[in-house]
């Protein structure tokens, strides 16, 4: 096993109506003059950002916002509220959604201290030295943005890349979490956000690190539990322990306590960003496809670890006699689940057509030795092939 430095700085504020205790918590981090960012529609219609905007005006703290954050956040976006808040001195940052405004937030986060462009962050060519802290309020559990030091942000203008920046600067200092707020996800969005958190915990899940039996452990029954409970959010969308369940599942799938002792793959992650970066594809959706069709590829570099998968995780009844066979049963198992829930497992479903699967492959963000992914190192090749699988 690794060593390792585990940062986890985030309160924690989690039950019912605890978005109302917004205004005392940005006191209680010396907040004067706030930002607030946040997506569509859906955070008006629920009355959710009047109680915010009345919750921190009680508290006396002077309120801009900007609304409109899009699924894949934009650069251009971001580059807009970098200049609002220079312009009106905010000294702190607040996302009301999920993982899209909060990757938002964060990139405006580190970009107000920085001369330059904040892209230089996502391209790889600078590391964050500060940034301004922020909180949030979460409405959609996929991401786990809200506790982790990672955000995603599309660049548009370049062609649709989608790169991300890990750094723990950009880690909530509060996180406000009530499982009703999730009660008006749409179907599909409460299923992406179960293979979005399924993605995360699977990433850290194939490593190659020898005896971490502890997290493995770990990584199974979080991925046992979304297998439980996303049915029941979608079948009974106002079940408040079931969506308690996924928010909190969604904030440990990603807040790095399973990544204690291991290196993870990432491969699955960086082969979505081109889907979504590119056809603007719902993350968690782009993940469902790209996961088995990985799995399919890689499963004879450690049959063991994906014997394992198939029976703790997906209940597959094991034949120790034939191991592979065992694999790719959980592996079919898995694709069966995606479908399940309404989440498509082809690139066909997504709109992706086979003349760009090459293109797509020759982007993917590489590693600094040109490869992809840690469990088997990718080439383009290798990228190529599980694009193909996918179809």
């Amino acid at each position: 096993m690794r060593d390792f430095v585990y940062c986890a700085p985030t309160r924690v504020v989690f039950g019912r109506d605890t978005e109302k205790q917004v205004g005392q918590l940005l006191k209680d981090f010396g907040a004067k003059r706030v930002l607030l960012q946040y997506g569509g529609g859906s955070v008006k219609r629920s009355g959710l950002y009047d109680t915010v905007v009345a919750c921190v005006k009680a508290a006396g703290i002077e309120l801009f916002e900007m609304g409109g954050v899009q699924p894949n956040p934009r650069l251009s976006f971001v580059r807009e509220a970098i200049e609002l808040c220079r312009k009106e001195s905010i000294d702190f940052l607040l996302a009301i959604g999920g993982g899209s405004a909060i990757d938002s937030t964060k990139a405006t986060a580190v970009g107000v201290p920085y001369e330059g462009d904040v892209w230089d962050f996502y391209a790889g060519k600078q590391q964050p030295k500060t940034a301004l802290p922020l909180g949030v309020v979460l409405t959609f559990p996929a991401a786990g943005s809200e506790g982790s030091n990672s955000s995603v942000i599309t660049n548009v203008e370049a062609g649709g890349i989608k790169r991300g920046l890990g750094c723990d600067l950009t880690r909530p200092a509060f996180a406000i979490y009530n499982p009703e707020l999730t009660y008006t996800l749409p179907p599909y969005q409460t299923a992406a956000g179960a293979s979005d958190i399924m993605a995360h915990t699977m990433e850290r899940y194939f490593t190659n690190e020898p005896d971490v039996d502890f997290s493995d452990r770990l990584c199974e029954s979080l991925l046992k539990t979304i297998i439980r409970q996303a049915p029941v959010c979608l079948k009974d969308p106002t079940n408040y322990e079931a969506r308690a369940e996924m928010m909190w599942a969604s904030t440990v799938a990603h807040n790095d306590f399973l990544s204690n002792f291991r290196l993870g793959d990432w491969a699955s992650h960086q082969l979505s960003h081109e889907l979504s970066g590119a056809y603007d594809s719902t993350h968690g959706a782009a993940l469902a496809v790209i996961f088995p069709a990985w799995m399919k590829y890689v499963y004879k570099h450690d049959v063991k670890r994906f014997c394992r998968f198939a029976v703790n995780v997906m209940g597959v009844e094991p034949d120790f006699f034939h191991e592979e066979e065992t694999a790719l049963k959980g592996i079919a198992a898995l694709e069966n689940f995606y479908r399940s829930i309404g989440m498509p497992v082809t690139l066909k479903e997504l709109g992706v057509p086979d003349t760009q699967l090459r293109e797509l492959a020759e982007k993917v963000k590489r590693n600094p030795d040109g490869t992809v992914g840690q469990f088997v190192k990718l080439n383009t090749e290798d990228c190529l092939a599980i694009y193909e699988l996918a179809r």
